[in-house]
């Protein structure tokens, strides 16, 4: 977590006027500006409640709003940055994520907030970046103009930061993170997993040597709240076709590769089929889970032969499903291997 994440330490009163905080150093360990407003658990916007996803406090981001932290880091190590918010508004939401200093626009981006994958009202996210000093400069900011509304904005709370080692291939799997065992932090609290953000590339990916291509998030689900085939870190694919999971590995043309997975449900009430498409060059293969929402899996299996000295492989989900509570939620990619074979008619 960093200093203060959680935002339970917050301003004098005197620093308060109602919900807005006075004074850019009025939050302790953050520095603000434009209209931010320090949130209490149980919050009324008219008739409806702010929801705060952990604790007791978290802040809110009105127009043209942010909130700062400098941090020690490692420079040159990759980093995932991970926080939760919540919506408070009806109109579109977006936050604008900047790490500095920073010598590649990567290091900054735009994540899309108005789709809410859960049913608890609030979502955790992850944003990946690579440190270029050895302090850094941690900003979100609201870029939103809202018009008379200056307080509509997202609602952010537990800020956290972990460092990500850089997965490699070896001879038994040309898949980096095949088991996907490194990835953001995940809050020890919170049983909703974190969301991987569309169209990620895989340099600054929070999940690291994956792609998200597609328009919808994906979501890492660990072994603490979730039902995991393997290991303790999976990817929930959460939004039918358009939840893409992508990497491209090293090949030799003309040789022949059998790529392995798992697919399974979270036990998280995701009831019915659940099916996963896996692509390699030409090849394709459908794997369909029969899901009790209850946790279990099946294994996948495709063989493919090599165009190119690099073959990319995608997985993504053939259904669109919601859990009882009404929350988003698809099958479960777990342990993806590829590995080269002589004789692939064996394998048929």
């Amino acid at each position: 977590m960093l200093r203060n994440g959680n935002f339970e330490i917050g301003p004098r009163p005197t620093h308060l006027s109602g919900t807005k905080v006075e004074g850019k150093y009025a939050i302790p360990n953050w520095e603000t500006s434009g209209f931010v407003e320090y949130i209490k658990a149980g919050t009324k916007q008219g008739d409806m409640v702010l929801v705060v996803p952990e604790g007791n406090h978290a802040v809110r981001l009105g127009s043209n709003a942010s909130i700062k932290q400098k941090v020690e880091a490692q420079k040159g190590k990759f980093y995932a940055l991970t926080f939760s918010f919540s919506r408070t508004c009806s109109q579109e939401e977006v936050l604008n994520v900047t790490i500095t200093p920073n010598s590649e626009k990567d290091d900054s981006g735009i994540l899309p907030l108005q789709t809410v994958y859960s049913s608890v009202g609030y979502d955790s996210y992850a944003w990946g970046f690579r440190a270029e000093a050895d302090v850094i400069e941690i900003t979100l900011h609201n870029p939103a103009e809202q018009g008379d509304d200056v307080s509509c904005g997202p609602l952010i709370d537990t800020v956290a930061l972990n460092i990500l080692d850089t997965p490699r291939p070896t001879r038994a799997n040309l898949v980096k993170n095949g088991g996907f065992g490194e990835g953001p932090y995940v809050f020890h609290k919170s049983s909703t997993g974190v969301i991987i953000p569309p169209n990620v590339e895989d340099d600054h990916s929070p999940l690291p040597a994956w792609m998200i291509e597609s328009l919808k998030a994906v979501k890492y689900v660990d072994s603490l709240h979730f039902f995991v085939p393997e290991g303790e870190r999976a990817v929930e694919l959460l939004a039918g076709k358009e939840s893409c999971l992508a990497q491209t590995i090293r090949t030799q043309p003309g040789s022949f590769y059998v790529l392995t997975f798992l697919v399974g449900d979270a036990n998280n009430g995701c009831v019915g089929p659940l099916a996963i498409e896996a692509f390699a060059e030409k090849a394709t293969t459908r794997v369909t889970y029969q899901s009790k929402g209850t946790g279990g899996f099946t294994q996948g299996k495709l063989v493919f032969r090599a165009e190119r000295p690099r073959t990319r492989i995608r997985f993504l989900s053939t259904f669109y499903s919601m859990t009882i509570d009404g929350s988003m939620c698809g099958p479960v990619l777990d342990d993806v291997k590829v590995a080269s074979v002589r004789y692939p008619s064996r394998l048929a």
